[in-house]
């Protein structure tokens, strides 16, 4: 009531401001109308019809000037004349790869706009037959139809009136929505002629700024065809895989024949209607001469022959890097105004298609394999009853569950009474769910299908051009429209060994080179956290402990934990935190003597990032998606660069990839599964694999001398998981992938990509590295994958010799 009252005596004020400011202009105005009473009285016959006519002029003056100013907030918002003349239209956003090609789109509409001259007459002659055979005639109102509607509609057969031009300002500026309703929005019929009117004066408006021709294309790049389609050039793609000027008569009958009620014609849903619809758009053709009798007869015979393909937000390559470009356009967006998802802008990213496309081969192939593996590691069972969580499968099952999105929703629904909750959840339903066998419709609940999806095993890859910062492939899971959740930028899992170089840079960065030796004995270290007194014993993978002093390669190449523990402790853990920090690692990180082993949870993105000082000469480059931006005229809105800083001296850096180098080189080096590859062989590799404790996590980081490459394979509940090293290490589960896809990169010709050794050093290297290694007794019996023996290594049909060049004939010289 007291904001009725306060609205009312705000118009009282307006009204007395009104009134005696204008009140001699309206008597002026009304003097000849019918609306001076005691004046219309008085005047002669022959005058009063002159009188009328005014008087409806001056009234539908006065309407339609309420209207555009939305008088007393009554009618709602108007276009204006700089919205009529520069229309917004939601147009999707092209993203494009370094090499050209469209990786996908961002859309709330999916349109893609044309030209006039990208329209044939088969699609111009059928619309206007269909929806405004006058439309060369009128100014966008034509009385004869709005006439023909309203006795149509008395005699209880309602048909629309409406141009095409109407038509397009309702499309353009949807006058019909809530928001665009005044006060008068509220009342029935009248709501309806408000909007009627609104759309009559924008259509003038329209034919005022546009040709025909302009006004055709316009309403054809707007009108929906339904199944998320809009605009003629998708509706065309989508459902008959051609461009708008190569429709045929029947196709483009079809298409006009939908715009009717897109839904209710759809050749998907209801193919008897839309044949129906569309014949009647062929007879429209024939009857204003567009077609002979002839074609109309064979044209009304054809079949629809619809092929259509629905466009998805994951439809193309990269999914999981087109949510990542989203995701980071957020802050330019909000500092631009731009809008990706309506401005029609052209993104180009880093990434290579090529190289995309086999790194997502690669995963497929080894993924398949290994989630196989895993399946006969459990004997069939669930590895929830087979693991630590066999104590209580059910409590376990249901911790799953109840962060599951479905029990959130019906715990809105039911709140804390959990049978109900459960009971919804046990009811079973058709659905399609993911297998590596394919896309398969089953019989399943919603448990069904947690229990179902909690088994498989993920994965992320991404590689980097360490020179530029520039992402060049990124598979961020295993199966986009099922598996949306991002391993390479959002999952942050245990790094395991992949750590360690931050030790060993922070120690060679204090003064340190490969050559010096470490002890690999068995160390226990004290320290204090929060204030409690700890012990910490780190063990080799393999439990095996050697008495001997060890060069920092070969310890790094071995991945030796006593060693590396030892080192951690000299060097100091907050100055290996601080190196990591600096070289591009921005999750939290323990501040703990086994930091070096990974316990603190990172990214994939971050590590690869970080990894690509070593081969940039010490310098950190931030990891880049975008390069680009911009409109689809070619103006250039925004360019990207990326980050950078100094993390390490250049020589540091480099004596960082010779330690890579020696996970392949150095006797047992745990990169020396990769000789089952071709690519390794004649060229030079580094790299380093990482296994969290429990075997959760694996993961492999590859190195050559164009690029770095980082895998990690595990579950999204790190409960779920392989029980042995023989089966979950690193070495086994991520390293496999990264070989395949490093197989299938050099294999293609089109890459360009040459064997060859990496960058010479670019400064003095002062420090010895070209020293013997020496290996200690292996005790084989013991063997884990990061302790291949020397000499003897796996391969694809046999075993060769390890073909390590000795110390002393190694040709890199320390200038």
């Amino acid at each position: 009531m007291e904001i009725l009252r306060d609205y009312f005596t705000l118009l009282r004020q307006y009204f007395g401001w009104f009134l005696e400011t204008s009140i001699p202009f309206i008597k002026r105005v009304f003097s000849f109308s019918v609306f001076n009473f005691k004046g219309f009285r008085k005047r002669k016959w022959y005058i009063k019809p002159l009188s009328l006519i005014y008087s409806l002029f001056l009234s539908i003056f006065l309407f339609v000037l309420a209207i555009e100013i939305n008088f007393l907030w009554l009618f709602g918002n108007m276009p204006s004349i700089d919205m009529v003349s520069n229309p917004d239209l939601d147009v999707a956003s092209e993203v494009y790869s370094a090499d050209g090609v469209l990786l996908g789109k961002f859309f709330k509409e999916n349109r893609d706009p044309v030209e006039y001259a990208e329209l044939n007459t088969n699609i111009i002659n059928a619309l206007i037959v269909t929806e405004d055979v006058r439309f060369y005639q009128h100014w966008g109102i034509d009385f004869k139809s709005v006439a023909g509607a309203v006795v149509s509609t008395a005699r209880g057969d309602k048909r629309g009136g409406s141009t095409l031009t109407q038509q397009l300002a309702k499309n353009l500026f949807k006058t019909r929505k809530k928001k665009s309703s005044g006060l008068l929005g509220y009342i029935p019929y009248v709501n309806t002629f408000v909007a009627k009117s609104k759309e009559w004066i924008t259509a003038v408006k329209l034919e005022m700024f546009y040709t025909k021709e302009d006004i055709l294309t316009m309403y054809l790049n707007t009108v929906d065809f339904g199944h998320n389609t809009f605009g003629i050039k998708v509706a065309a793609q989508s459902y008959f895989g051609v461009d708008p000027k190569d429709l045929d008569v029947h196709q483009a009958a079809m298409l006009v024949g939908m715009l009717k009620a897109p839904s209710h014609y759809s050749p998907l849903k209801h193919p008897e209607r839309c044949l129906e619809r569309r014949n009647v758009v062929i007879s429209q053709l024939l009857k204003y001469g567009k077609i002979t009798q002839e074609e109309h007869d064979i044209y009304k015979e054809k079949p629809l022959e619809v092929n259509f393909k629905e466009y998805s937000y994951s439809e193309g390559i990269a999914p999981y890097f087109r949510t990542a470009v989203a995701k980071s356009l957020v802050d330019w967006q909000n500092e631009s105004g731009y809008n990706i998802f309506t401005d029609g802008l052209i993104i180009h990213t880093s990434i290579d298609s090529r190289m995309q496309l086999h790194a997502e081969k690669a995963v497929q192939i080894q993924m398949r394999q290994l989630q196989q593996r895993f399946k006969a590691h459990f004997g069939g069972r669930k590895p929830w009853t087979v693991t630590a969580t066999a104590k209580n499968p059910d409590g376990f099952l249901m911790d799953i569950v109840r962060k599951s999105e479905v029990y959130r929703m019906w715990k809105k629904h039911y709140g804390k009474d959990e049978a109900k909750i459960l009971e919804e959840l046990n009811k079973k339903r058709k659905m399609e769910i993911f297998t590596w066998e394919g896309i398969k419709e089953v019989e399943f609940s919603s448990l069904d299908s947690i229990k179902h999806y909690a088994e498989f095993l993920h994965c992320g890859l991404m590689t980097i051009d360490p020179y530029s910062g520039q992402i060049k492939a990124y598979v961020g899971g295993i199966n986009y429209d099922y598996f949306k959740y991002d391993h390479v930028s959002v999952a942050k899992n245990q790094p395991g060994s992949t750590f360690k170089p931050f030790v060993y840079a922070t120690a060679i960065e204090q003064g340190m080179g490969p050559c010096d030796k470490i002890s690999m004995a068995p160390i226990t270290i004290k320290y204090k956290e929060k204030g409690e007194e700890k012990k910490w014993n780190p063990h080799n993978a393999d439990w095996s402990m050697v008495y001997q002093d060890i060069t920092l390669r070969y310890a790094m190449g071995r991945s030796i934990n006593t060693a590396t523990a030892r080192l951690t402790e000299k060097v100091g853990w907050k100055n290996v935190i601080r190196t990591a920090k600096t070289m591009g690692i921005e999750s939290p990180l323990e501040e703990v003597p086994s930091i070096g082993l990974g316990p603190s949870e990172v990214t994939l993105k971050e590590l690869v990032g970080a990894y690509a000082v070593f081969m940039n000469k010490g310098v950190w480059n931030e990891p880049v998606l975008v390069t680009k931006i911009t409109d689809r005229k070619g103006n250039v809105i925004a360019e990207f660069k990326p980050k950078s800083r100094p993390a390490m001296s250049a020589e540091s850096a480099w004596l960082m990839t010779y330690m890579l180098r020696g996970t392949f080189e150095e006797p047992g080096g745990t990169s020396q599964a990769l000789w089952e590859y071709k690519f390794v062989h004649g060229n030079e590799v580094g790299g380093k694999t990482g296994t969290s404790s429990n075997y959760s996590d694996g993961w492999y980081i590859g190195v050559t001398k164009d690029y770095i490459t980082g895998v990690w394979v595990g579950a999204d509940d790190n409960r779920i998981r392989f029980r042995t090293s023989e089966t979950g290490e690193g070495a086994r589960t991520a390293l496999p992938i990264y070989g395949k896809y490093m197989d299938l990169m050099f294999a293609d010709k089109r890459l360009l990509l040459t064997k060859g050794k990496f960058p010479a050093p670019s400064v003095k290297i002062s420090k010895s590295y070209n020293c013997r290694t020496f290996a200690p007794p292996i005790d084989t019996t013991i063997l884990t994958t990061d302790s291949i023996p020397a000499g003897i290594i796996p391969v694809e049909g046999g075993e060769i010799e390890n073909p390590i060049v000795p110390a002393e004939e190694n040709t890199n010289s320390g200038q």
